[in-house]
């Protein structure tokens, strides 16, 4: 239930503003690569300029999410690092607890 209204109240509205944005930039432009010689067709790409928009904003959030990814790398190595010392110690620990029992189990009862 929780997630329809989320899609209703969040993604509806999203959609409704990209395709206006789309319709209301769909003037072919040509993105040319050959800053010498710009008329150059060959090192030239022609699309409609929301097409343009969305490459640059999902290489944006790719590289952004790969600077992230590597920044916090060190994070999620120590994380690992901690639960298998932490796994370790729990069977340390279980180890002396049964040690224990062991050695109660042997003494004479009261």
């Amino acid at each position: 239930m929780a997630k329809k209204i989320v899609n209703l109240l969040i993604l509806l509205p999203l959609g409704v503003i990209l395709i206006v944005f789309c319709v209301a930039n769909r003037q072919s432009v040509t993105l040319a690569f050959n800053p010498f010689r710009p008329e150059d067709q060959v090192l030239a790409v022609s699309a409609p300029f929301f097409v343009f928009l969305f490459i640059a904003l999902i290489t944006g959030m790719l590289i952004g999410a790969s600077a992230t990814w590597f920044s916090q790398g060190k994070h999620r190595k120590r994380a690992r690092t901690e639960a298998k010392e932490a796994i370790r110690w729990q069977g340390e620990a279980d180890r002396h607890k049964n040690r224990a029992e062991e050695i109660a189990g042997q003494l004479p009862a009261r």
